[in-house]
């Protein structure tokens, strides 16, 4: 794996977004197998914990008091509520990585995503994109939703695809091809390294 120039650019923050089913949890997670030199955000959340997730690895997971009260103190550079549930990033978690000169990479919803565009400029915006047959199929496998709440899912999702002209860069997330979606975000960010004018974060 080629890495990125850190010392030819300033820290990137990368944002990985896309609607529900389409892959984002998923594709973070080959990319730390993988070795990938970045400081990936672990989320904040109210969600139930689905089979095989870590606390502390996958999300924070965390009752709506403990949540609303870091709310409250102005923890999170980003929240949103989405189906229901709570999602926050931790603004001092970002920040610190960044002051260390580490590329952060963060995934979160289209909704979260819109918030980070108001609020920082300079961040790398990747939208990743699947066929509706797949983003149903992935949702459906699993089995965490009613009928009815997955319907509502898979509705959301067909609206939130009109946002990826929002985003710098979009990206097809298949089945079985999750290694070439690694490869496709890797060669963004060094592409963004290699730029004669790099961009910059600035908190706004």
């Amino acid at each position: 794996m080629k890495e990125p120039l850190p010392d030819l650019a300033p820290p990137l923050l990368i944002i990985v977004s896309g609607p529900s089913g389409v892959g984002k949890d998923a594709t973070l997670k080959r990319m730390q197998a993988r070795g990938a030199p970045f400081h990936f955000v672990v989320t904040n959340t109210t969600r139930p914990r689905r089979p095989n997730e870590v606390e502390g690895v996958d999300y924070h997971f965390m009752s709506v008091a403990e949540f609303q009260t870091k709310l409250a103190h102005g923890d999170f550079l980003e929240h949103a509520n989405v189906y229901g549930n709570w999602y926050g990033n931790a603004r001092s978690d970002i920040k610190a990585a960044l002051a260390q000169g580490r590329d952060v990479i963060m995934r979160i919803d289209v909704q979260g995503a819109a918030t980070i565009r108001q609020r920082v400029d300079g961040a790398v915006f990747i939208f990743l994109i699947s066929t509706p047959a797949e983003l149903e199929a992935r949702l459906r496998a699993r089995k965490t939703e009613t009928e009815e709440a997955l319907l509502r899912r898979l509705s959301t999702a067909a609206q939130e695809m009109q946002e990826r002209t929002h985003f710098d860069y979009c990206l097809r997330n298949h089945d079985n091809h999750l290694d070439e979606t690694v490869d496709d975000i890797l060669a963004i960010i060094r592409a963004e390294k290699l730029k004669t004018h790099p961009r910059r974060i600035r908190f706004k």
